[in-house]
């Protein structure tokens, strides 16, 4: 197949397709370029799998180099996946995935990697085009296209991909994906933004996404690929109905135990049971193993069939709830010591348990972000584990997977919008869930518990954070909504609508379907039902702590800040880093100063804080006009004298200065160490400083200003010049050269910072 390209114009940017050039085997391959953008996108399939889930794997892979960069750490070469990529893979992972047939078993795979990156030209949306647009055009059965955008809410109005400028403006960080029906995957952080406002944000989202959906189609059209037939994972028949007529009426009663534990325990009793006859009615069968997955497959349709009747024709919920009820809520702070944590936060919603621990640093502990962006510090960080015992089972620890890396973002997103600024609270922040007992919904639990944790911590939040996770099944004409979502009816149901916020507005969304997607409507109802549960679930974590304790736990390290002129970061810092080094020696702390001059001292001796903030802001503090200071005399000349008026600045008192009336000699007025009380009068352009004495005394009422005598001309006056020069030059030897340095000098940085003006002998 020749090269093919398709261009429109897309949210202010150019968006080209090409095709038939690159990656010519794989089974559909498109290079997709957006603004600056370029991404390449390659599906292949492979062959059946005998599993029990779909297995579909999509990467996102960042190279370096699309920003021309070189990679971090010591090999030069990419690594493990970053984080944004683990995400923006899920986030592309999320609604192809129910765009396959249910039972298509072939493993597929769809790679992205970035060529090149432009900040002002989403890369991850582009991806997620080309992951759709290249199984679209490929003979792999695939039910789409799908597409998604980003939505930004600035001054009022949804800005559709947003530039690097209209995202730091915005309230709102939104994708949103869908088919050109409905709407099939939300991830989204918001400065609590009202219902109405977020629904308008999904619908906005989605009428761009049509637009996509539709240049997608003609360039399926033009160069799609017939699409191969493969074989599904389906059950006989016969076999089905005899399972059924066997087994159903037990499994329905196992499924209407509320206790999950029970309720699991009893309906694998009835699948083990019905597993074992079948494997010795069939144990001489060639086909046993086919057999028996198949038993296994009707089984589990049988327990999906019943949960579902029972909530949409009887509205009866596996635990007996009704459908907008929340179960058992249960709030504690506290649950470690104070003396050892910074803070900690136990919630537990009915058998969902989430432990969170609160972690205070010096923001030199924050985390370095190198990505393909700008390399930044992450401030704040909140890490989400599952452990298997959890939900009572065994199996892999290591390296946390991408769905934990996924729910520690959200609960990361519904949480960074209530956090103090870094002037209001200089620390870096970590919170980690440890889930101790799941039955749906663990990431909202944590979000729960970390907002006990922050505030049981003495972190200054605006407000308390919630989060509650809704449910849908739908039968294709009639649906239900359900509260608070159980293991059971997030596996067998269609969607997890996930919901965090404050009382005033939404902080986070997400939303996964199984479906391929839901209405405006049901969007509406789910964000109003889920917004009373919000309330319930907030009432009782401020029935727990109302508000922020007003100070920070014991173990917590104590941290203050001063905030400096750019300009003088290299005054505290000083040569080689002599000075700062001099003072962490003597006061014991540890600091931190970031580019703009905000200096953070970190000590867990509240005394040592503050006399680093005193040196510190000796060290950048600078003379005005008209200051009046208690100066010592530290030096005395013929001309006048040297005070000393804080730290090492010093100002020179002319003798003219030192008195109204006629002044002989300075040694009739000061004294060396006399504290004399003097007013700045002038400061030029090298910062040598002049002040006066004279100028707080009282004038006298006889004073009269003496008259200043004419200088006598000289006939060589051209040669005395020169001569004057010569000794300028003579490092101090000559008498009028050191007259006139002696005159010139003012501040004790002197001989550092002017050393042609030193008159200090060497040592």
């Amino acid at each position: 197949m020749s090269k093919e390209v398709f261009s429109i114009e897309f949210a202010g940017r150019t968006l080209t397709v090409e095709t038939g050039q690159v990656a010519k085997q794989a089974n559909g391959a498109v290079v997709v370029r957006y603004g600056d953008t370029t991404v390449i996108t390659a599906a292949t399939m492979g062959k059946m799998t005998l599993g029990d889930f779909f297995p579909l794997t999509v990467n996102y892979e960042e190279k370096m180099y699309a920003a021309g960069k070189f990679p971090g750490g010591f090999n030069k070469r990419e690594g493990r996946a970053s984080t944004d990529a683990t995400l923006t893979a899920r986030l592309i992972d999320r609604p192809i995935r129910p765009m396959f047939a249910e039972g298509f078993r072939n493993e597929v795979q769809v790679i992205n990697t970035v060529l090149s990156y432009d900040a002002n030209a989403t890369a991850r949306m582009s991806a997620m085009f080309g992951s759709s647009l290249s199984l679209a055009i490929s003979d792999i059965p695939f039910d789409g296209p799908i597409a998604g955008v980003e939505v930004a809410y600035v001054n009022g109005e949804y800005v559709i991909n947003p530039s690097l400028e209209q995202k730091e403006l915005s309230e709102l960080e939104l994708s949103v994906a869908g088919t050109d029906k409905a709407i099939n995957m939300v991830e989204s952080g918001a400065k609590e933004l009202s219902e109405e406002v977020m629904l308008g944000a999904l619908l906005a989202g989605h009428a761009a996404v049509k637009e996509l959906i539709a240049f997608q189609k003609a360039i399926v059209e033009k160069v799609g690929k017939e699409k191969a037939e493969v074989e599904l994972l389906q059950v006989d028949n016969a076999l089905a109905e005899e399972v059924q007529a066997t087994y159903n009426t037990e499994l329905q009663v196992a499924v209407k135990n509320a206790d999950k534990v029970v309720r699991e325990a009893e309906t694998k009793a009835v699948k083990d049971k019905a597993l074992a006859e079948y494997e010795e009615k069939f144990a001489e069968d060639e086909n046993l193993k086919i057999i028996l997955r198949d038993v296994a497959e009707i089984l589990e349709q049988m327990e999906h069939a019943e949960v579902r009747r029972l909530i949409i024709e009887e509205k009866v919920r596996p635990d007996g709830r009704q459908i907008d009820e929340i179960r058992q809520l249960d709030a504690e702070i506290d649950f470690l010591p104070r003396t050892i944590t910074h803070g900690s936060g136990l919630f537990t919603r009915g058998q969902t348990q989430a432990l969170s621990t609160l972690t205070l640093a010096p923001m030199g502990e924050a985390q370095i972000i190198d990505g393909l962006d700008v390399e930044y510090k992450k401030r704040f960080m909140h890490h989400y584990n599952f452990p298997q015992y959890s939900v009572g089972e065994t199996g892999r620890y290591g390296a946390p997977g991408r769905r934990e890396i996924g729910h520690g973002a959200l609960g990361e997103r519904a949480l960074t919008q209530v956090l103090p600024s870094l002037e209001e609270f200089p620390y870096a922040i970590r919170l980690v869930a440890e889930v101790l007992e799941s039955n749906g919904s663990s990431s909202q639990a944590s979000i729960c518990a970390g907002t006990l944790a922050l505030m049981a911590g003495g972190v200054p939040i605006k407000a308390p954070v919630a989060g509650i996770a809704m449910g849908l099944i739908s039968d294709g004409s009639d649906y239900t909504i359900l509260t608070d979502i159980q293991g059971l009816e997030d596996h067998f149901g269609d969607m997890d609508f996930k919901v965090a916020g404050t009382r005033d507005g939404i902080t986070a969304l997400q939303m996964d379907i199984k479906i391929q997607g839901i209405t405006a409507e049901i969007l509406a109802e789910a964000l109003a039902q889920a917004k009373v549960a919000r309330m319930q679930i907030l009432d009782v974590i401020e029935a727990t702590i109302a508000a922020p304790r007003s100070e920070l736990a014991p173990s917590a390290p104590k941290i203050d800040t001063i905030k400096i002129d750019e300009d003088k970061i290299k005054i505290v810092i000083g040569k080689g880093g002599e000075t700062i080094d001099k003072i962490i020696a003597e006061t014991g702390v540890k600091i931190d100063i970031d580019e703009e001059g905000l200096c953070s001292i970190f000590s867990s001796d509240q005394a040592a804080i503050d006399r680093t903030k005193e040196i510190i802001a000796e060290l950048v503090r600078v003379a005005k006009v008209g200051d009046i200071y208690d100066a010592k005399v530290v030096r005395i000349e013929s001309f006048g004298a040297f005070v000393n008026l804080f730290g090492k600045t010093d100002a020179m008192v002319h003798i003219s200065e030192m008195a109204w009336a006629r002044t002989a000699k300075v040694e009739d007025v000061v004294k060396l160490g006399d504290i004399v009380k003097v007013k700045i009068m002038k400061i030029d352009d090298k910062g040598r400083v002049d002040a006066s004495m004279r100028a707080l005394l009282e004038k006298p009422a006889d004073y009269v200003k003496p008259e200043r005598k004419p200088r006598e001309r000289r006939e060589n006056n051209g040669n005395h010049r020169n001569n004057f020069r010569k000794n300028d030059h003579r490092n101090g030897n000559g008498n009028t050269g050191e007259h006139r340095f002696e005159q010139r000098e003012r501040h004790t940085h002197v001989d550092n910072e002017f050393p042609e003006l030193s008159t200090k002998k060497p040592e």
